[in-house]
């Protein structure tokens, strides 16, 4: 992008000089031991207390967890580097990415406590303002922790806005008291048939709830709404500027084949105002090194409580006797490793439909796994810049000096409409004309991941469904000039980005899904819509973390509380394995 070239197609052949074609840099710090003669000679040397396949971060914290009650735990992943989908990465020389997920918010404080993630390096950059969206009139709204600046940026464009906003926020708040403790919590479980025990266990559960609504008050009906409204129909109550509404919108979309109009939709709004950054609520931040960090160090955790982690270890088989109890898993290269308990951290779908034979599996269990929502419509791009943005609606105030504009989120869109006219493009199976566009800088507070003055950034976009009208995403130049589309609406808002890029890392959902294992290209491992949550998520009667499978679990984010950053998941299955053992 050194100068100005007209024509699509001589675009799309330039962006692919710039896409770096080499292996990924294998850091050290990101490393864990690769399966090697002497480290299959381990593996198969005893029988496990619990094998887990696949070390993203909610694999890690079950092994860290089950470690620590001093079970002997194996861990297999089949990547060269530990992580799943919160890795970081060095695809562009001295450029470390977070290829996938980019931003926490959402990790649940008892984890870092419990494993001591702050003494292995954990570290957290909070963002304030956490939001920036541009205008091609050149005003712009910026949001962060201060109500008084957010009541100034509002008053912009409405008074009556800016005196809801604290209002709406107040609101969502006190929802989020109900739900959060859920996140840390069992789900209740209905099977067809249970104990007398379990029976007992349920009705305590769902007492305990029950308690949490009745504290709700009148508010539990703005609850049922939040669960079962659009996001538009909410936003519209209370909000009457677009540029607002659209900025808090995109929270309700996020890795979802759904648009704000669509009903349900605003139950997503929740989770972006559930999380905390070091005690502070609702705050967001980044993570020192990269996503990868957080991975990194629950791995150093783990491994010294006694976890023994392997990468270059892909599963062929979780195997399973015809008593239909689990023995633990037959690696591709034909290793065996024996294990008392399997823990899976793969999808939903991979886990039931590759790893496990249909045979062991009811088929009531089975139509429900084939019926199991993965719909995706994301797309990541993750870019090495020379220089900083410079956006013409709040120019920056230095040469290449990074301002407020520059930490947050940064929603590049005008209207709600945008957003639901790049959803319904989808719908058709196209890429959307005019994409929805989270971009992040987070070299603008994190100065591990880029050289001196050079930048890091990362583009979320939507919409890309996974399954196009036509063709692939692998057919030569598709993906190419989807991103040329994407950088040339960048450059409307900030003149002169494309000329500072120095190297591009495209996933489309198709990549998502080989390169991380995320079916359909979902970052949450399926859908977080009503009917796939809580006792619902993966299916009716196995939203505790077990399985048909004696001896099998799920602990990704296929189960509950789902998708995002959280280990919850890890931690809640861990917690089931070892009552069980009890």
């Amino acid at each position: 992008y050194q100068r100005r070239v007209r024509g699509s197609t001589m675009q799309a052949k330039l962006l692919r000089k710039l896409v770096i074609p080499h292996t990924p840099k294998r850091r050290k710090s990101f490393q864990k031991r690769s399966l090697t003669s002497s480290g299959k000679d381990a593996l198969q040397s005893r029988t496990w207390d619990a094998v887990v396949v696949g070390a993203g971060h909610n694999g890690l914290v079950a092994a860290a967890y089950l470690a620590k009650a001093g079970f002997k735990v194996a861990v297999v992943e089949k990547r060269h580097v530990v992580g799943g989908a919160a890795v970081t990465e060095e695809i562009v020389p001295n450029f470390l990415f977070s290829r996938c997920s980019y931003v926490q918010s959402l990790f649940r404080p008892q984890i870092i406590k419990d494993l001591n993630l702050k003494q292995y390096g954990l570290k957290f950059l909070r963002r304030n303002p956490s939001s920036f969206t541009p205008l091609k009139d050149g005003r712009f709204l910026m949001l962060g922790s201060d109500p008084k600046f957010n009541h100034e940026q509002i008053s912009k464009f409405s008074i009556k806005d800016a005196n809801n906003y604290p209002k709406y926020e107040d609101t969502l708040g006190k929802i989020v008291e109900f739900f959060e403790p859920l996140l840390d919590e069992v789900p209740i479980n209905v099977p067809k048939r249970q104990s007398l025990q379990n029976t007992l266990q349920t009705i305590s559960s769902a007492l305990k709830i029950l308690k949490r609504g009745v504290k709700l008050g009148p508010q539990i009906m703005d609850m049922y709404e939040i669960l079962t409204a659009p996001a538009s129909q909410i936003l519209n109550r209370w909000f009457e500027s677009e540029p607002l509404k659209l900025t808090l919108a995109t929270d309700s979309v996020i890795g979802a084949m759904i648009s704000p109009s669509t009903p349900g939709s605003a139950y997503v709004l929740l989770h972006h105002v559930m999380g905390e950054t070091d005690g502070a609520k609702g705050a967001w931040s980044y993570v020192e090194g990269g996503m990868g960090s957080i991975s990194k160090c629950i791995a150093k955790a783990a491994e010294d409580l006694g976890a023994s982690i392997h990468t270059n270890a892909p599963v062929k088989e979780i195997i399973v006797n015809d008593k239909n109890k689990t023995e633990g898993v037959l690696l591709e290269d034909g290793t065996i490793i024996r294990a008392k308990n399997v823990l899976s951290n793969a999808t939903p779908v991979i886990t039931f439909k590759k790893l496990v034979k249909e045979t062991h599996l009811p088929e009531d269990f089975l139509s429900r796994i084939n019926h199991f929502d993965s719909t995706s419509s994301t797309f990541k791009i993750n870019v090495a810049l020379d220089r900083l943005p410079n956006f013409k609606a709040c120019p920056n105030q230095g040469h290449n000096q990074v301002g407020p504009q520059h930490i947050g989120t940064i929603h590049l869109e005008e209207k709600m409409q945008d957003i639901e006219d790049a959803y319904y493009d989808a719908l058709g199976g196209e890429p959307s004309e005019n994409p929805v566009i989270e971009m992040t800088i987070p070299s603008s507070l994190d100065k591990t991941i880029s050289p001196e003055g050079k930048h890091v950034a990362t583009f979320f976009v939507q919409y890309a469904p996974y399954k196009l009208k036509s063709g692939t995403w692998d057919d030569e130049g598709r993906k190419e000039a989807f991103v040329d589309r994407i950088f040339n609406k960048v450059d409307e808002y900030a003149p002169g980005f494309k000329s500072s890029i120095v190297g591009v890392d495209m996933l489309s959902p198709l990549d998502l899904e080989r390169t991380f294992g995320l079916t359909g290209g979902n970052i949450f491992h399926g859908a977080m819509s009503l009917n796939q949550l809580y006792f619902t998520r993966p299916v009716i009667g196995y939203s505790d973390y077990t399985t048909p499978v004696q001896g099998l679990y799920l602990c990704g984010s296929g189960a509950h509380p789902g998708g995002g950053v959280m280990g919850a998941p890890g931690r809640n299955c861990a917690s089931v394995v070892l009552g069980n053992k009890n």
